[in-house]
């Protein structure tokens, strides 16, 4: 009968937790909208006045929206990282998307300024989708050195390889042609600033997609926690349900990233955050990152915003010295408590 009330209680926490999350997103949705050098002015006149309501309505709220989707698809990914190989270290950078994304996007700088014979249809896709490309591409490689999704330590190193790998070819680039090292430091630090509605449309798709198909795969979550063996006892095909949620988080993770360049310590902080606060299923755990990641991305893009207007900070920037600090205290709490304990 415990074990019962301590699950009911769990899931009304899960769900007033819940609540708080969008009323906090309504509340930085509203800020975000105000925020520039017209502040509140531009929101008041939007109605009266063609400048405004451009402002407002093709540069400020399509911004605010895509940051949110994008913390949010972050968050989402990196409760999936850390339940698939049970490590509370995980992100959702460790199959080698990150450094993927960022050899795609060097790549088509390259080839933007060059008019390579039978390259027009890479030059076509652009920054964003070659970024996408190479962030799957660099997943789809990860899988097949790790000879398919079986074992999580072998997956694991094949990931931290073909981001080295990925990485140094990126690093080369970037030595023979210099002219892209200023745009590609501005992808590896992060913006929301070039999102579009069409931007907005793409990421809210996958995010519906992931979301959907992540609560449908977190049985196998529920499962690992007890153990591959336990798991595989319970019926669970472990297989196609990690080469499910490993796709959940490789769609979730490049369509961020194609659309913000690498922003640090969204997708490891979430989840953590959310576990701070509530004890639940990884049904709801992953819904509940992926609202907490949209929080926080949203709030350290309004900041990079206003604290050094009319300057920007990179929003990456700033995520990973809250992401970073938040981490560094909660380990510091861990040892204390365990040193008390003791």
């Amino acid at each position: 009968m415990r074990v019962e009330a301590n699950l009911s209680q769990a899931r009304v926490r899960s769900r007033w937790l819940a609540v708080l999350l969008l009323a906090v997103t309504g509340v930085l949705l509203l800020l975000g909208a105000s925020v520039g050098s017209t502040g509140w002015e531009s929101v008041l006149r939007m109605h009266s006045d063609p400048v405004a309501q451009q402002i407002v309505w093709d540069i400020r709220l399509p911004r605010t929206l895509g940051a949110w989707l994008a913390g949010a698809l972050l968050g989402l990914a990196g409760a999936v990282a850390q339940g698939l190989f049970r490590n509370p270290l995980a992100d959702p950078y460790l199959l080698g998307s990150a450094s993927g994304a960022a050899l795609g996007g060097a790549a088509a700088m390259v080839l933007s300024g060059t008019a390579a014979m039978g390259m027009e249809w890479l030059q076509r896709l652009g920054m964003t989708g070659m970024a996408f490309a190479g962030a799957a591409a660099a997943v789809l490689l990860t899988l097949m050195l790790a000879q398919g999704v079986q074992n999580s330590l072998r997956l694991l190193l094949a990931g931290v390889v073909v981001g080295v790998v990925l990485g140094a070819v990126r690093d080369m680039l970037e030595l023979r042609y210099p002219d892209i090292l200023q745009p590609m430091k501005a992808f590896g630090l992060g913006s929301t600033a070039f999102i579009g509605w069409a931007s907005c449309a793409l990421m809210l798709g996958a995010w519906a997609l992931c979301a959907l198909c992540a609560w449908g795969l977190s049985r196998v979550l529920d499962g690992l926690t007890l153990g591959e063996s336990t798991a595989a006892s319970l019926g669970l095909p472990l297989a196609p349900m990690r080469a499910g949620l490993i796709a959940v988080m490789a769609l979730a993770t490049g369509t961020a990233v194609a659309q913000t360049g690498l922003i640090a310590f969204v997708g490891l902080a979430a989840p953590h955050l959310v576990r701070s606060m509530v004890s639940v299923g990884h049904a709801r755990s992953t819904l509940l990152s992926s609202l907490m990641g949209g929080v926080v991305l949203l709030a350290a893009d309004i900041l990079a915003r206003w604290v050094m207007a009319p300057e920007e900070l990179p929003v990456g920037v700033l995520t990973a010295l809250l992401g970073g600090s938040y981490l560094l205290w909660l380990m510091h709490r861990g040892h204390a408590a365990r040193q008390i304990r003791g």
